[in-house]
């Protein structure tokens, strides 16, 4: 395969499902997988990360109101607070983070613990789903769900395919927040957090180098496919949570792990 065409794959996967609860980084590593890639660079994990940023400033587009509404509303309680707690939680995961790459901690590039992790991620979202039908969710984001959504980034960093979006509007769901309060926070502490992990993952490869060159056509060939599919997905998603629920994300993540564990197998 052509390593233009690889890019251009890998850029549709990371926009398509950077967002949505479905796991980028499941959905990457299976593509990497399966597709005859040959270029160390687009098979490493560095080339993913370079190419978030891409879909993090697509996303900005859909929320730049918002955010400048925080900023010139800052000396409102309201606003001051959502700030705080997502100020926060990005600096929780930062914390986490470092301590989990400090513990050595590697993404595995097998197939089964990724496909378990999207599995189960879907039964979640059914159930939670199921109980939100007796409960009537509110629209405060607290400390508390600040916090968990933060958790939420940490665990989808520990177990690929669990996904980031996926985990953090879970935990908040459960904890008894509305859909597009839970979906716009999420998204508003994941466009820090991924734009951070770029730097870092460029840092660490400036420091040690990782025996191949960076092809720079090659990312921004996977950019431009990332943040084109990031911006329409968001954008669409966004409508969705206004009057759907989850389910349909529960059933596609059980179906999906489903199959993979039966081909593995």
């Amino acid at each position: 395969m052509d390593n233009w065409l690889a890019a251009l794959i890998l850029g549709i996967v990371e926009g398509v499902t950077e967002f949505l609860p479905i796991s980028s980084t499941g959905h990457l590593l299976l593509a990497e997988h399966w597709l005859p890639i040959d270029s160390p660079f687009l098979r490493s994990d560095l080339f993913t990360v370079i190419i978030q940023p891409a879909a993090v400033v697509a996303v900005l587009l859909l929320f730049w109101k918002r955010l400048v509404g925080l900023a010139r509303n800052w000396r409102e309680p309201q606003s001051r607070d959502y700030t705080l707690k997502l100020a926060a939680g990005f600096t929780l995961t930062v914390l986490g983070g470092y301590l989990l790459k400090e513990s050595g901690m590697r993404l595995p590039k097998t197939i089964a613990p990724i496909a378990l992790a999207t599995l189960l991620g879907g039964v979640l979202f059914l159930l939670v789903e199921r109980w939100l039908k007796n409960h009537k969710p509110g629209t405060e984001v607290t400390w508390w769900i600040a916090l968990a959504v933060a958790g939420g980034q940490l665990l989808a960093a520990a177990f690929p395919g669990l996904s980031r979006s996926g985990s953090t509007i879970l935990l908040a769901l459960a904890m008894g927040l509305a859909r597009p309060q839970a979906t716009e926070f999420s998204f508003m502490l994941g466009l820090p957090t991924l734009m951070a992990a770029a730097v870092k993952e460029l840092m660490d490869f400036h420091e040690t180098p990782s025996g191949f060159d960076i092809d720079w056509s090659l990312v921004l060939i996977g950019s431009i496919a990332s943040a084109v599919t990031a911006f329409l997905s968001v954008k669409w998603l966004l409508r969705f949570v206004q009057s759907h629920t989850f389910n349909g994300f529960g059933w596609y993540r059980i179906i999906v792990g489903g199959a993979i564990l039966l081909f593995a197998w």
